[in-house]
């Protein structure tokens, strides 16, 4: 009973929240998804740090946090908050939506990505810095645990 009870609260909140979503919602959205990208973009290359947030070195989330937040949309340090915390989950990514993956289906999350269209994702890797790759990428799609879109 709870659950049917949740999940209409659920279907309600999204029907409600499309509905007065204004074209002016979607086109800001667009800006600081491509901003936020472009700003990633700009810093392919740059080697891999753990717990590195700048242009001297990144790791993953420090990369999505620092090009978010050059886009003005603050998010947490790390992956897990990210996942737990901002935005809300999609079943498919579109261009702009952070990917998310874990080591298992059951853990938490410990690495995050940008969308950027066309199968590619941009992230920082341990091993070669901020990449672009594909997101059927044969070490990370078994580790995908989902997308949200911020």
């Amino acid at each position: 009973m709870i659950k049917k009870i949740i999940a209409a609260f659920v279907i309600t909140a999204t029907i409600t929240t499309s509905l007065f979503a204004t074209p002016g919602d979607k086109v800001e959205a667009a800006y600081y998804h491509t901003k936020a990208i472009s700003v990633a973009k700009a810093n392919l290359g740059v080697p891999y740090r753990w717990g590195g947030i700048t242009p001297t070195g990144f790791d993953c989330s420090g990369l999505v946090k620092y090009s978010f937040g050059k886009a003005g949309v603050p998010l947490p340090r790390t992956a897990a908050d990210m996942f737990y915390t901002k935005g809300y989950r999609v079943s498919s990514p579109q261009v702009g939506d952070l990917m998310f993956f874990a080591p298992t289906k059951a853990s938490r999350p410990t690495h995050v990505a940008i969308y950027i269209g066309s199968g590619k994702m941009i992230m920082a890797s341990s091993s070669k810095g901020v990449i672009i790759t594909y997101t059927s990428n044969t070490y990370w799609k078994p580790k995908y645990i989902g997308a949200k879109r911020i």
